[in-house]
C-alpha cells in the first residue's frame, strides 16, 4: 500500500546491456499492451489498470460504469485499456506508462504500497483541490484516506476499499484427517501440527499453502512473510523513530518456520511457488480441486468462485473454512492480520485530468462502491457502505474477514517500502531453496536494506 522498481544485481558491461534491453522490451511492450494515452485529447479518457489472472469482475464493473460515464457525457469515450500481468510486472508497465504525455493513462489503478514511491518519483498529481470541494469525501474513514497520503500532506487517490488476511482451510480434507472443522490454530506450533498431520493422513494434497520468493512479488511479502513477522511483536519500521528496522529475531524466526514448512514437504515445492502466477493457481484451480488444505490468503480469494468469475464454485461456502492466523507464540491480540488496498489516481502525464476527475468521482460514489465492494469481495473504506445491509448479506466471508479490521496492521508504505519488499522475496527465496541458511538470508536483508535507507536504519530493541 510503493514505487521504484529494483535494480537486479548484477555486474559488468554484458549484465548493464541485458538490463538496458530489458527495460526497452518493457516499454514496448507497455506502450503496445495498455499504453497509449490520449495525449490531450479531451474526448477520450485512458483508464488503466491491471487484469488479475482469470478474474474478470473488475473488467465487467467498469464496462459498467464506463457506459454510465459516456452516457451522461456525450463526445467523451473511457477507453479501458487493462494490463494482463503479473502483480510486479504491472507495477513496472504502469510506471513505464505514466513517465511521458505520450503514453500516460489518465486514471490509473494503483497498489497503496506504490503511491508514494510513484509520487516522489513525480508521476502522480495532487487531488486536493478536488477533495476539498467533493461532499464525499467526508464519507471516507480516516485511514483510506491516509493510505493515500504523502509525506508531503497532500492526497493522491481515492481508495476503492481495502482488505484483510487469514487463513482458508477445506473441512473436507480436515475431516478426512480427523481435523475439527471450527479450526483456530493458536500458536505457529498448532500450524505445522495440522499440516503435518494432513500430510500423514491425507496424501496427494498441499498440507499448507504459504507464499515465498521472487516471483509472486508483494503476495510473497504480505500474505506470506509479513504474516509472521508481524505474529512475532516485531515490524518493519518504527514510526516513532521513522527508521526501517534490522537485526530483528521476529526475522529470523519467520524465516525459519518458512525453512521448516519446506524442508518438511508441509507445502507446494519451491519450483510450484516460484511460478509468478502461483497465487492464480491455487485460488482458482487448486483449491476448487481440493488440493490444497490450508492457505494463507486474502479477504478477496472467495471472488474468483462466485458465479460469473474464475472458476465458479457453487459449494465453496461449506467447503471452505476461515481462522484467524495466530502470532507466534499464541501473545496477545493472539491473531494478525495485514491490510492493503488499492486507489484510483491521476498521473501528472494525463491529457484529460479534468474528465479523469469526475470518472473516479462516479466510481467512488456510495452506489458505486456498495458494488465494487460486494463484486469484489472488499472491505470497505466507507461507512455508508460497510453498514450496509446488502454489503454484509452478500458474501457469507465478509463479517469474519471485517472482524479483523482492529487488530490488523499497515504497510509502512513509504517510498523505499517497495525495495524494502523487494529484499524480503530474495529472502525467503534464499531459504525455500536451500541456496541459503537462515542466518546468511537475515544478514544479506540486513546489509541491503543498510543500502537502501542508509541512515534511516535501526537495530531491533534486545538484538
Amino acid at each position: 500500500m510503493t514505487l521504484e522498481k529494483p535494480v537486479q544485481r548484477g555486474t559488468g558491461r554484458r549484465a548493464r546491456a541485458l538490463a538496458m534491453l530489458a527495460v526497452a522490451g518493457l516499454v514496448i511492450t507497455a506502450c503496445s499492451s495498455g499504453g497509449g494515452g490520449s495525449s490531450g485529447d479531451t474526448s477520450t479518457v485512458t483508464v488503466t489498470y491491471q487484469q488479475f489472472g482469470g478474474s474478470h469482475v473488475q473488467e465487467q464493473f467498469l464496462t459498467g460504469v464506463k457506459a454510465e460515464f459516456e452516457k451522461a457525457n456525450p463526445g467523451v469515450t473511457i477507453n479501458l485499456q487493462p494490463i494482463t500481468a503479473s502483480e510486479n510486472d504491472y507495477y513496472t508497465k504502469l510506471q513505464l506508462q505514466m513517465r511521458t504525455p505520450k503514453t500516460s493513462p489518465d486514471v490509473v489503478y494503483e497498489d497503496t504500497f506504490l503511491i508514494n514511491s510513484d509520487i516522489e518519483a513525480g508521476y502522480l498529481r495532487p487531488l486536493d483541490d478536488q477533495l476539498n470541494s467533493w461532499p464525499e469525501w467526508n464519507q471516507f474513514t480516516s485511514t483510506a484516506k491516509g493510505a493515500a497520503r504523502a509525506l508531503d500532506g497532500k492526497t493522491y487517490g481515492v481508495p476503492d476499499g481495502t482488505d484483510t488476511r487469514a487463513i482458508w482451510f477445506n473441512k473436507e480434507i480436515f475431516a478426512k484427517a480427523g481435523l475439527p472443522a471450527d479450526w483456530q490454530p493458536k500458536t505457529w506450533d498448532d500450524l505445522l501440527t495440522t499440516a503435518r498431520t494432513i500430510k500423514a493422513k491425507v496424501p496427494g494434497v498441499i498440507p499448507f499453502n504459504i507464499y515465498a520468493g521472487k516471483g509472486l512479488g508483494e503476495a510473497t511479502s504480505m500474505q506470506g512473510f509479513e504474516m509472521l513477522l508481524y505474529g512475532t511483536g516485531s515490524t518493519l519500521y518504527d514510526n516513532n523513530a521513522k527508521k526501517w528496522v534490522i537485526g530483528s529475531k521476529g526475522f529470523t524466526d519467520s524465516l525459519q518456520f518458512l525453512k521448516t514448512v519446506y524442508d518438511e514437504k508441509l507445502g507446494p515445492t519451491p519450483q510450484q511457488v516460484l511460478d509468478p502466477n502461483w497465487n492464480n493457481n491455487v485460488s482458482q484451480q487448486l483449491t476448487p480441486k481440493g488440493q490444497v488444505a490450508i492457505s494463507v490468503d486474502g479477504s478477496w480469494v472467495s471472488h474468483n468462485w462466485l458465479p460469473g468469475d474464475a472458476n465458479p464454485w457453487p459449494q465453496w461456502n461449506t467447503v471452505m473454512g476461515n481462522a484467524a492466523m495466530p502470532t507466534q507464540e499464541g501473545q496477545a491480540p493472539g491473531k494478525v492480520s495485514m491490510s492493503g488496498g488499492w486507489t484510483w489516481a491521476i498521473p501528472k502525464n494525463a491529457g484529460n485530468p479534468d474528465k479523469a476527475w469526475e470518472f473516479i468521482k462516479l466510481i467512488s460514489d456510495r452506489q458505486h462502491q456498495l458494488k465494487w465492494d460486494i463484486d469484489n469481495v472488499q472491505i470497505p473504506v466507507r461507512p455508508d457502505v460497510s453498514g450496509d445491509p446488502t454489503y454484509t448479506a452478500a458474501n457469507p466471508t465478509n463479517e469474519f474477514f471485517s472482524s479483523l479490521v482492529p487488530i490488523t496492521t499497515y504497510r509502512p508504505a513509504y517510498a523505499l517500502y517497495p525495495r524494502v519488499s523487494n529484499e524480503i522475496q530474495v529472502a525467503t527465496e534464499s531459504v525455500i531453496t536451500g541456496t541459503a541458511d537462515v542466518a546468511t538470508a537475515a544478514k544479506t536483508f540486513d546489509d541491503q536494506v543498510r543500502s537502501i535507507a542508509g541512515d534511516a536504519v535501526m537495530t531491533a530493541a534486545g538484538s
